[in-house]
């Protein structure tokens, strides 16, 4: 367990000193390419429920999806973490005035709005769009370490969907018993192939 650890950790940093060199506005265009394959998806129309990410600076940017989706009818929750156990919930939003500056100096839903409930029940018009520092051709990540999203989707019952840059999605991340694959897996050039 801890060679996974450490060799996800070496990974980690590869990747983030790579991404926080991007040039902005290359980044911003690929931003906006993963956001239009989302949209063109059919496991983007068929959903009704968007459980979304509130970008930090170097991650993929898909605020603005968020917003399209919210006027287009869809409902949106982005997470609200609990640093205490690592725990996060998915809050309904309407716009950005929904948010206030939190833990790890994110932006996260306000305390008291309506909360996503995990049924443990398939639940196929909900999708959960997961950020990641690498993804690899399986589709497992290596997070930013903090181990919130793998509690989560341990009893998340809706898609996983993925999202990257395409030369961030590597041959093989090291995955233990507790590592989940994401059931869809998107970059700026489309869906990814998975390989099993």
């Amino acid at each position: 367990m801890y060679e996974i650890r450490k060799h996800k950790s070496e990974i980690r940093e590869t990747y983030l000193e790579k991404r926080r060199s991007m040039d902005s506005n290359v980044k911003s265009e690929m931003d906006k390419k993963i956001a239009s394959v989302i949209m063109a998806s059919a496991t983007y129309r068929y959903a009704d429920t968007l459980l979304m990410y509130y970008a930090k600076d170097d991650e993929i940017n898909l605020n603005e999806l968020a917003w399209n989706a919210i006027k287009s009818g869809k409902k949106v929750a982005f997470p609200r973490t609990n640093p205490e156990d690592r725990s996060m919930t998915f809050n309904f939003v309407n716009d950005e005035n929904d948010f206030e500056l939190r833990n790890y100096g994110l932006y996260e839903p306000k305390e008291g709005l309506p909360t996503f409930e995990v049924t443990g029940q398939l639940q196929n018009n909900v999708i959960c769009i997961i950020p990641a520092v690498v993804y690899d051709k399986r589709g497992f990540r290596v997070g930013y370490g903090g181990g919130y999203y793998d509690r989560y989707l341990s009893t998340f019952k809706g898609t996983k969907v993925g999202v990257e840059y395409y030369e961030y999605v590597i041959g093989n991340v090291p995955s233990g018993r507790f590592d989940l694959a994401v059931d869809v897996l998107i970059t700026e050039k489309g869906i990814y192939p998975k390989k099993q």
